[in-house]
């Protein structure tokens, strides 16, 4: 699978000081955009890998991608951000901390030490399970699901459905990366999703 010609990054429109805000936006998602390395062939032949540790790797630009998934939800009420294992936990921590909010992690079955409810959900070849503390959320609890890609949705669709579950409200999810030409939005519904980057 080879990404489409990606569309121009959607910049904040507002003014402010010197120089614009949709100048130095445009310049961050550049950087962020150059620093995502693309990897042919991985893990399977036909697919392009896109590689987030160089990004990673550079303090800077670890905390621009940080604020740029945090930052549509400022303000917004947000009491946990939920990440699943493993490079979603790289990203939702530290936007938890920035949004002042509780972190929970969702993990792959058998990982976690105390009573957990689980979700089943289809992947590509196969199928997969998720599971969460049955007591990680206050009812009514805020939620905002953080992760690094946004692909065929699954993943963040069970989870967002897992939270939902034991009576979270989901305010929306955050992803750094989305592979729009897989149509992964369609199977979060009217849900709330915030890209930083899309491919």
């Amino acid at each position: 699978m080879t990404a489409p010609e990606p569309p121009a990054p959607s910049v904040n429109r507002s003014r402010a000081g010197s120089g614009s805000t949709e100048s130095r936006t445009a310049a961050t998602l550049l950087e962020l955009r150059r620093a995502v390395r693309d990897v042919p062939d991985f893990p399977k032949p036909g697919i392009i890998f896109k590689d987030i540790t160089p990004l990673l790797a550079d303090a800077d630009l670890f905390r621009k991608a940080t604020d740029a998934l945090a930052a549509p939800f400022i303000g917004q009420g947000i009491t946990h951000v939920v990440a699943v294992e493993a490079r979603g936990f790289i990203f939702g921590a530290p936007v938890a901390d920035r949004l002042g909010a509780g972190f929970i992690p969702v993990r792959k079955a058998g990982k976690l030490p105390w009573r957990s409810e689980r979700i089943e959900y289809a992947l590509e070849y196969g199928s997969g399970i998720l599971e969460v503390h049955g007591d990680a959320f206050d009812h009514g609890a805020r939620v905002l699901v953080v992760d690094d890609v946004l692909a065929t949705g699954g993943t963040a669709a069970a989870t967002c459905a897992l939270a939902e579950r034991l009576g979270a409200k989901i305010a929306g999810c955050s992803f750094l990366i989305e592979l729009s030409f897989l149509g992964g939005r369609a199977g979060l519904g009217t849900r709330r999703v915030e890209v930083v980057l899309r491919y």
